[in-house]
């Protein structure tokens, strides 16, 4: 790779991370074939990302990595823990050649249950899957610790390391030791607690474990009212207990979903060229493959198709066999043996609400990439939009905005900002002292305004905006209205942007009688239009502070014929004050200024009175 190749595509590269969301996930690397070469967790995913291609980087393994990226991939999750769960997955999954050289090679610990006669439960990064049921890996260390604190509250279960078999049980062959002084264990071991009421307590674990919290739950309430009718209440005390926890720990809860089973879900998002798919595979409630794709529209081809085809062929590309696939709508599917699910609420509704956070941060991502490489491209999107949205005959290449200033009437000024393929074009940007309004009337500022600019526009055969836009409401259209329409004649489209009680964009007006534009305030075109309101404000009160503060610096040397700006310049250097000048001495003033002009000042200027 050439040294221009190389530099191409760290622009490209760092294209994509200035467009990534400041949320957490985990992001992927891939190489010149496609090959995911490192998978990593980020808090902040564009923060992490960037800081791979800072000049200060000096790690030799990282400029090796960087060396080999050609794109680069991620996934937004809800939360930090989500994302460490996430990517331990994927490691699993893809086996990253870079993984290896850049993390500790440690594994993630899982937590064990033992099949001994007496299982025990605890943490572990060793597997042997003959003496033991595993669960896990957890890559949220305060998860795994969370749940063995929840099991040593909920249930007396051993915590010694001894192993114990039937026959040593039943021959007397083990002791008590201080856990069950500690109140902690019940002593199964010595046959104070019988292995059914022992094995209860594990199976309730496993129950929690397995993520089926709800069943378990529902029969812990049904033992508590069975409990209660029986008048047994400090036993339907203890499981009431046990049941607060359980639920205190599904609301703090990291795990992604209880879900056993695999599952597909899928969502879509639309414009009018491409539409975006975001696949996640959920396998034992925990996501494993996370992919978001795009396919071009060639024909009309409705949401409906476009989903039944992505589902198909991501199915068919990660060979997904899933028997359930979750939806946000239901669709026509050629599968045998294959639910699928709308939800409205659940665990199943936050799966798809992510994959659709995802599908989403995906598009707009690419339209950003798309943008920053043809900014005309943009532009033209834009102005699209505009003419869409007020039917306008063509596109509004040159947008003007107007604006008013003054205080109580004094100092009135408007200004006029211009923006051509939507972007401001300060050279023709235009600033008005208000001549023929006397007192605080804006309408009638605006009217004088308006009628000078397209009066000399027309004059002077300067080419007219395509869309003339009012700072206020209605009030301010109509009255742009009569000038341009009623007294020139012309056939400009009006709009006008009105504002809310805290003075921000709110919303857009066009038509006649004015009615309101819908518009999302999230949109590029909303953010196009505050801009526009924005600048004109910026640019109208910046030259009434001017204006006003050159007013306020007039003093009475000014009003002396004969004295100039250099003039007055040396006699306020020299004297700093209009008074001082007053009482100084014609000597003073002649070997100052010259005989001359010290009689003007003399003569020009009254003592003060003492």
């Amino acid at each position: 790779m050439t040294k221009e190749e190389d530099e191409k595509r760290l622009k490209r590269l760092k294209a994509i991370v200035s467009n990534m969301p400041e949320r957490p996930g985990s992001y992927q690397y891939h190489d010149i074939h496609g090959t995911i070469i490192y998978v990593g967790k980020a808090k902040n995913l564009k923060s992490r990302c960037s800081s791979y291609f800072l000049k200060e980087v000096d790690r030799y393994k990282t400029k090796i990595l960087v060396s080999k990226i050609e794109n680069i991939t991620y996934t937004v999750v809800k939360t930090e823990a989500e994302a460490l769960l996430l990517e331990n997955q994927l490691i699993k999954q893809f086996q990253p050649r870079y993984n290896v050289l850049l993390k500790d090679g440690k594994s993630y610990p899982s937590i064990a249950v033992t099949k001994e006669y007496l299982p025990r439960i605890f943490k572990t990064r060793h597997i042997d899957r003959k003496g033991a049921i595993y669960f896990g890996p957890f890559s949220h260390y305060p998860t795994i610790s969370g749940l063995l604190e929840l099991f040593k509250n909920l249930y007396p279960i051993r915590r010694c390391h001894q192993p114990m078999n039937k026959e040593g049980v039943e021959s007397g062959k083990y002791k008590l030791c201080l856990e069950y002084h500690m109140k902690n264990c019940l002593g199964p071991c010595v046959g104070y607690q019988s292995r059914e009421d022992y094995m209860q307590y594990i199976d309730s674990a496993v129950r929690i474990l397995k993520g089926d919290t709800i069943s378990l739950r529902k029969d812990m309430l049904a033992q508590m009212q069975t409990l209660a009718a029986e008048m047994r209440f400090e036993e339907a005390q203890v499981i009431k207990r046990r049941y607060d926890l359980i639920t205190e720990h599904i609301e703090k809860s990291q795990v992604i979903t209880s879900t056993a089973h695999n599952i597909d879900v899928f969502s879509i998002e639309n414009d009018e060229r491409t539409a975006y798919i975001n696949y996640l595979h959920v396998v034992e409630g925990a996501i494993n493959q996370a992919f978001t794709f795009e396919y071009k529209k060639k024909l009309d081809e409705s949401q409906e198709e476009l989903l039944v085809r992505g589902i198909m062929d991501m199915r068919d590309r990660w060979g997904s066999e899933a028997k359930e696939i979750v939806l946000p709508f239901p669709v026509e599917l050629p599968l045998n043996n294959v639910e699928i699910t709308v939800p409205m609420r659940g665990d199943k509704r936050q799966l798809l609400a992510l994959s659709e956070l995802n599908v989403k941060q995906y598009k707009v991502d690419r339209l950003k990439q798309e943008d920053k490489l043809n900014p005309e491209q943009k532009a033209v999107r834009l102005m699209k939009e505009i003419q869409d949205h007020l039917h306008l005959p063509t596109l509004p290449y040159q947008i003007e905005c107007f604006d008013n200033s003054n205080i109580s009437g004094a100092d009135a000024v408007a200004g006029c900002v211009v923006f051509k393929k939507c972007k401001p074009s300060k050279a023709d940007y235009r600033k008005y002292n208000i001549k023929t309004v006397q007192g605080p009337d804006d309408y009638a500022s605006m009217q004088e305004v308006v009628r000078r600019r397209y009066s000399r526009m027309i004059d002077e055969g300067t080419p007219l905006p395509d869309l003339i836009i009012t700072d206020g409401g209605s009030g301010q259209m109509s009255v742009v209205r009569a000038v341009v329409e009623g007294e020139l004649g012309l056939k400009i489209p009006i709009a006008g942007l009105a504002k809310d009680d805290r003075h921000r964009t709110h919303e857009l007006l066009y038509g006649n009688p004015p009615m309101t534009i819908a518009l999302k305030q999230d949109s590029a075109l909303f953010r196009l239009l505050t801009q526009i309101q924005d600048e004109v404000h910026r640019y109208a009160i910046t030259f009434h502070r001017d204006k006003r503060s050159k007013s306020q610096l007039k003093s009475e040397l000014d009003l002396l014929s004969g004295i100039g700006p250099k003039t007055k310049q040396v006699l306020l250097k020299a004297f700093k004050s209009v008074r001082r000048i007053r009482n100084a001495s014609f000597e003073e003033l002649s070997n100052l200024i010259g005989e001359s002009k010290a009689r003007i000042i003399q003569k020009g200027l009254s003592p003060t009175l003492s």
